[in-house]
């Protein structure tokens, strides 16, 4: 028996076991998708998806964090939206998912399963179960963009900041018995990054997150944010 291969189909298996659209699956049914779904890794920082190389695949995010974002012709960066563990992005035109101009970003090390257009027909869309909870999860995407848009319009550079670290910490995963319920959560990002998901300059992205230092809401550490004060940090959000 070749254990390698069969670690490997497990752990493919463990990976689509993760995502809310297969939750109900049989474990044969599992099996056949994850034999469809290879995984790829990339490394902080690297490009999964760019206008300027597009394919027509689904990614199926098992570890890590994506960001996905335009940039302007005068070159600023507008982030559209930060895929968490166990949800889908990517081209394809059957699901009505279209990266447009967007490009994806790996924010962590980051592990997906990738589909091709034929099996994406043949395993999701051919099943009603995972046909239905793919169009309700492009539909709040849809709405996660157009509030996005509108904070990027309405909202102070420290009420987007506030914004951004709430929505990372609300995409954490809950408490278990090994993550004790007190924990302060933390997000793993350098202030360039985050400075980047908000829209503004590294340097006012450094001076909002002292200043909420000052305040109690923050500890900060060299790439990696502690927020103390969640309420309070909602609040800043407006």
């Amino acid at each position: 028996m070749n254990h390698a291969a069969s670690d490997d189909d497990a752990e493919r298996t463990w990976c689509l076991a993760e995502v809310d659209i297969f939750c109900d699956l049989s474990e044969q049914e599992m099996e056949a998708i994850a034999q469809a779904a290879p995984m790829k890794t990339y490394h902080a920082g690297e490009i999964l998806y760019s206008p300027t190389q597009p394919s027509e695949v689904l990614f199926i995010l098992k570890k890590g964090r994506i960001r996905v974002f335009r940039v302007s012709a005068d070159g600023r960066a507008l982030t559209t939206a930060i895929i968490s563990p166990g949800t889908i992005f990517g081209e394809m035109v059957l699901l009505g998912q279209h990266m447009y101009d967007n490009y994806a970003e790996a924010l962590d090390d980051t592990v997906v399963c990738v589909m091709s257009r034929a099996d994406v027909h043949k395993y999701l869309l051919s099943d009603a179960r995972i046909a239905a909870r793919i169009t309700a999860i492009l539909g709040q995407r849809l709405a996660d963009l157009e509030q996005r848009l509108s904070d990027s319009v309405f909202k102070t550079v420290a009420q987007r900041i506030a914004t951004t670290l709430t929505t990372l910490t609300s995409a954490q995963p809950p408490a278990s018995p090994l993550r004790p319920v007190g924990r302060h959560p933390q997000i793993a990002l350098t202030h360039e990054q985050l400075a980047a998901l908000a829209g503004t300059s590294r340097e006012t992205c450094t001076k909002v997150l002292r200043e909420m230092e000052e305040h109690g809401l923050l500890r900060l550490a060299r790439g990696r944010i502690t927020v103390l004060d969640r309420e309070r940090l909602q609040d800043a959000a407006g």
